[in-house]
């Protein structure tokens, strides 16, 4: 299920031309939105629909390794569950969640810099400017850290138009 947004995107594009995508680029998103919402704003476990694979956001800032969160620590935001190690570290992220939560809902940065979806992995990360960013895979974090500046700026742009058609809760 790792690429099912990604497959679901390709798909959509075969059907629709390839012309589709390229010049809407993440516009089959709102098509997914309305046939199910397959893809939702920020990346979950589709078993337990927590965030991060249950990892700490807040974690990833305060050095070290990321720490798995716990049941205990729990808090709701955006409609989904982020857990945490610490009730000091859930405080925190309560206080101002945008500065701890992933950038692209957790969709795997580069892959948002390409214009397709895809999960995050949250022990394939980096830190930037105080933000953090989730990639697929190895190769695709050490390709966005080569051309930085370009990679960010259009995954950020991509994601304007990817998360305004994804789901809201």
């Amino acid at each position: 299920m790792r690429h099912s947004g990604k497959q679901i995107l390709t798909k959509i594009a075969r059907g629709a031309g390839a012309a589709l995508i390229c010049s809407t680029l993440l516009a089959p998103a709102a098509a997914l939105a309305q046939s199910g919402g397959l893809i939702q704003a920020y990346v979950t476990d589709p078993l337990t629909s927590v965030a991060m694979g249950g990892y700490d956001p807040v974690s990833y800032f305060t050095g070290g390794e990321p720490q798995l969160g716990r049941a205990d620590f729990e808090y709701y935001w955006h409609g989904v569950s982020w857990y945490f190690a610490t009730p000091a570290n859930r405080d925190v992220f309560a206080r101002d969640p945008e500065i701890y939560a992933p950038q692209f809902g957790g969709h795997g940065a580069m892959s948002m810099a390409r214009g397709y979806l895809s999960e995050g992995n949250p022990l394939i990360y980096e830190v930037i400017d105080n933000r953090l960013f989730l990639f697929y895979s190895i190769g695709n974090r050490d390709a966005f850290l080569e051309a930085q500046a370009t990679a960010r700026l259009r995954a950020m742009e991509r994601w304007v138009v990817a998360s305004a058609n994804l789901p809201r809760f």
